[in-house]
This record gives C-alpha cells, sequence and structure tokens, in this order.
C-alpha cells in the first residue's frame, strides 16, 4: 500500500537516497531540506521537494500543510535532518551548543507534534527517528553531538509508549560511519580549535588527523545500504524499535553495552594518542 512520506534533510546522503528509493517503490515522498537548489534534480524521481529549516516553526507548519492539503493524510515521518557539532566542550560557545539541540532534537519534536494529530485521526502513523551510534556510544569532541543523540533515543522511546494506543509506531535508526559530508564538515569543525592557544591540541590533532584520512571515508557504509534501512523502517507492516546498520556501529555499541565503560574508555585512549 503506498504510503505519504515526509522526510527531512533531503538533500543530500541518507535522507537523499532513501526519499528516491521510497519514490521507486510507489510511495508519495515529500523532501525537505534547507538546500532547495541541491533538491531540483529530485523532480525526476518523483520526490516534492520542500525547502524548509526544521529550527523554523513556520517552515514546518507550511510543510506539513501543504502534505495535508495535497494528500489529505500523512502517514510516515522520518526525522533525518541533523548534524554534528564537535569541538572541546570548553571552547564551543553555548549558543553553537543550544542550535545543535535545535536541529538535531527539537526541530524533529515539532515536526512530530504537528503531524500526530493528523495520524491520530487517520488512526495510523509512523515516526521514524534517525539518531546515530553515537546515541549508544562517545566520544572526545562529541559532546553536544552525543548529546543530542542520546536525547533523541530517550525522547523516542519515551514517545513509542504514548503513542502507540493510536496505533502509531516509533522507530530508531542508529547508523554506523556513513560516506556522507559528515566527515568532511567535523574536520572543518575541528580545525577551528587546533591553535597554539588550545589545551586540547594533544587530543584535537589525532582527531582531524583520522578524519582526514581517505581510508576513514573509504570503510564507511555507502549512503545507499542506509537507504535500504530507512524504507524498512518506513513502510514494513511490523517495524523493530531500533535498526543498527553501518561501519563500526555494532563493534562499538557492543564494547561500551557489555564490556563496560572502563573498557570502552580505554579503547579511545589507544585511538587517539
Amino acid at each position: 500500500m503506498s504510503k505519504v512520506v515526509l522526510i527531512t534533510g533531503a538533500s543530500s546522503g541518507m535522507g537523499r537516497e532513501a526519499a528516491v528509493l521510497l519514490a521507486e517503490k510507489g510511495h508519495r515522498v515529500y523532501g525537505g531540506a534547507r538546500r532547495v537548489n541541491r533538491m531540483q534534480d529530485l523532480a525526476k524521481h518523483d520526490v516534492t521537494a520542500i525547502e524548509m529549516d526544521v529550527t523554523k516553526s513556520e517552515d514546518n507548519e507550511r510543510a506539513v500543510s501543504q502534505i495535508i492539503e495535497n494528500e489529505e493524510r500523512i502517514d510516515v515521518l522520518v526525522n533525518n535532518a541533523g548534524f554534528g557539532l564537535y569541538g572541546p566542550v570548553e571552547e564551543i560557545p553555548l549558543d553553537n551548543a543550544r542550535y545543535q539541540f535545535e536541529v538535531n532534537l527539537f526541530g524533529a519534536a515539532h515536526l512530530t507534534q504537528l503531524v500526530l494529530p493528523h495520524m491520530r485521526m487517520q488512526g495510523s502513523g509512523r515516526i521514524v527517528n534517525i539518531s546515530s551510534m553515537g546515541g549508544k556510544i562517545f566520544m572526545p569532541l562529541g559532546a553536544w553531538y552525543h548529546a543530542t543523540k542520546h536525547a533523541l533515543e530517550a525522547w523516542s522511546d519515551c514517545l513509542r509508549i504514548e503513542v502507540s494506543p493510536f496505533n502509531i509506531q516509533v522507530v530508531i535508526i542508529e547508523p554506523g560511519a556513513i560516506k556522507t559530508d559528515f566527515y568532511n564538515v567535523m574536520s572543518t569543525q575541528l580545525k577551528k580549535y587546533y591553535n597554539e592557544d588550545t589545551a586540547y591540541k594533544a587530543l584535537l590533532e589525532p582527531f582531524i588527523k583520522m578524519m582526514g584520512d581517505p581510508n576513514t571515508a573509504d570503510r564507511s557504509t555507502e549512503p545507499q545500504k542506509l537507504a535500504e534501512v530507512f524504507a524498512e523502517a518506513a513502510t514494513t507492516d511490523k517495524p523493530r524499535r531500533r535498526y543498527v546498520k553501518g561501519t563500526m556501529a555494532r563493534p562499538l555499541m557492543f564494547t561500551r553495552k557489555w564490556l563496560g565503560d572502563g573498557a570502552y574508555e580505554a579503547m579511545l585512549r589507544r585511538l587517539f594518542r
């Protein structure tokens, strides 16, 4: 059965590939992103592009209203928009940290609040939240990013229980290392803090080197593989609560969960020395 789907962060990477794949499977797909110029070619894939910034309430309201007006329903919301803020906690301005939460958590929360009344009225719906392996593990220099993903995990679990009586399902996807612009953006951010004045130079240096290593990207999972997971999570009759996919996701999550924080932190110290 064809579904009406809104997926944010659809201008590149996993979001774009998932939007195209869902449309190819016969679903009515709306792809939202700030950079609408990068979504112009989505029309040939039968994806309707919507210019929207998830941190702006008026954009979210306009997007949902457009879909309801056109389709008279919305079946799936995929909260994919997000980015990673990296740098030493001591040196990252708190306004930047707040914006990280606005994109990665509160944008998803507002869109969810907007679609839930429609899903309750139609008697079904699904919220797919794109977390990360970073929602279960942690890395130095990524405190604010990991904080948003840990928060998104807990928020999603609470939401799942609240909306289940209305036949609305909540699914979390936890990608590992994916071949997208994420690492380039991260490396650029970290270089801003890599100077003679920082007390964290010894930690920044190996991290920047690893992010800039071509082998890091080469070992990462292609976004098309995640698109397949997005499509299953969005449309299968009985979705899992969580989907894990991507380079290093399972090993790192296993190490922290089953060997404990001490073993996991010892591994990180060896990695970034």
